[in-house]
């Protein structure tokens, strides 16, 4: 039996992923639909990135997440033991220019690879590369509404399972405690596997009726998000804002700000990333944590912009540590404070859950001493100017009606 080695990439954009519907001139599995695929007769990491760009011209708009184990595929009628190399790609851009191997694309959501006919053993690739509650709690390197997607998207992949291949509801609402539990500073992935359990609760309480929950969830996450950020840009038009750590829909809207002064955001200087991102089209100034003060003081600086973490019901701001001090200083130079935010942040309990960075990232050294490292700090509602959210912005008053609603949703456990 010869063996071959092919990449299969999964191009990921708003939960759902790219399949190709293979041509009749391609050399095996034609008509079968199948990810961005190609032979890896060298390194799969750069074969997999040509075959992105040669057969859908996207590359440019991805972002590495990772790759999965190899495994084997074994074909008896083409004498053929594929080895396949998993990849997972996220991806800002739709419009794919396929070539003569590709006769139709589709985005659909991951669950669709066990209704299809696809290429042998899709599913087990993508298994290799979808996110797991293990990935959710792990991930540093992303923001709660980020994280959050990703907890939907484990809690519709098992459900999809589930329904087509024999699950039940007990199953999911196990897997749906895990994932509450994996994070739990993080309330928009409390609020929103609580709205996907909640509907289907509401539905018929079965494996289908939470897929249909969560692809609907994800949907409207990214469409929430979507819309903080677009309230936010029409709130930070052309002024000059001060911002620290990195909230994805704060990134967005900074793009709109005549000029941005942004904090490393130590220790591990996530502010160094907006910084860059923004350089093209904002004027941007990088400083150091300590200088926040101090620029708020000596620049002409017209608001603080930060992210939340989560809202408590007071109103009180949960983000990366230096918040506080910064919305502190802020309020000192008569500098308003901005937070941007989904509602789907705001707790539902007064307690705030603060989570604490790995101590080696401060101090690594062999003196008897003791390090914090806290990640998050509070920030405490008197310095809040307003909550710009999906709905609009919000005063302190709002956020406790918007904390009741969300309460109902977490019933359906009871």
């Amino acid at each position: 039996m010869n063996e071959t080695h092919v990449v299969t990439c999964f191009l990921r954009d708003r939960g759902e992923v790219l399949l190709l519907r293979r041509s009749e001139e391609v050399g095996s599995y034609s008509g079968k639909w199948g990810g961005v695929a190609g032979h890896a007769e060298g390194d799969p990491d750069v074969l997999a990135r040509e075959e992105i760009e040669e057969e859908t011209g996207l590359l440019s708009a991805c972002t590495f997440v990772r790759s999965g184990d190899p495994f084997e595929v074994d074909d008896d009628s083409l004498d053929k033991r594929w080895v396949v190399h998993p990849y997972l790609f996220d991806c800002s851009s739709r419009d794919a220019t396929v070539d003569w191997e590709t006769t139709e694309t589709a985005w659909v959501p991951p669950t669709e690879l066990l209704r299809r006919e696809t290429v042998p053993d899709l599913w087990t690739s993508y298994d290799r590369v979808t996110p797991t509650v293990q990935s959710v709690a792990e991930d540093a390197d992303h923001g709660s509404a980020y994280i959050s997607v990703r907890a939907l998207e484990v809690l519709r992949d098992r459900a999809g399972l589930c329904a087509v291949r024999g699950g039940d509801w007990d199953e999911l609402t196990g897997l749906a405690a895990n994932l509450l539990d994996a994070r739990p500073s993080m309330a928009a992935l409390a609020n929103r596997v609580h709205r996907i359990m909640s509907d289907a609760t509401d539905d018929d309480r079965t494996p289908a009726a939470v897929e249909r929950a969560a692809i609907d969830g994800i949907e409207r996450a990214s469409r929430v998000d979507e819309e903080a950020t677009s309230n936010a840009r029409e709130e930070i038009a052309d002024e000059a804002v001060l911002t620290l750590s990195c909230s994805g829909t704060v990134l967005d809207a900074l793009r709109a700000a005549d000029r941005a002064f942004v904090a490393e955001s130590r220790p591990a200087r996530e502010g160094v990333g907006v910084a860059e991102s923004l350089a093209e089209e904002t004027d941007v100034t990088l400083h150091t944590d300590a200088a926040i003060a101090h620029v708020l003081a000596t620049e002409d600086v017209d608001r603080l912009v930060v992210g939340a973490d989560s809202v408590l019901p007071n109103g009180d701001v949960v983000n990366k540590t230096g918040t506080r001090g910064a919305a502190m200083a802020a309020r000192n130079e008569d500098v308003p404070v901005s937070v941007v935010t989904a509602t789907d942040k705001v707790r539902t309990g007064n307690d705030p859950v603060l989570e604490e960075g790995d101590s080696d990232a401060v101090y690594d050294g062999d003196a008897n001493l003791s390090v914090l490292n806290p990640t998050f700090d509070v920030t405490p509602a008197k310095f809040v100017s307003g909550y710009v959210t999906e709905r609009g912005v919000l005063e302190r008053a709002d956020i406790g009606a918007v904390a009741d609603e969300l309460r109902e949703l977490a019933e359906w456990d009871d």
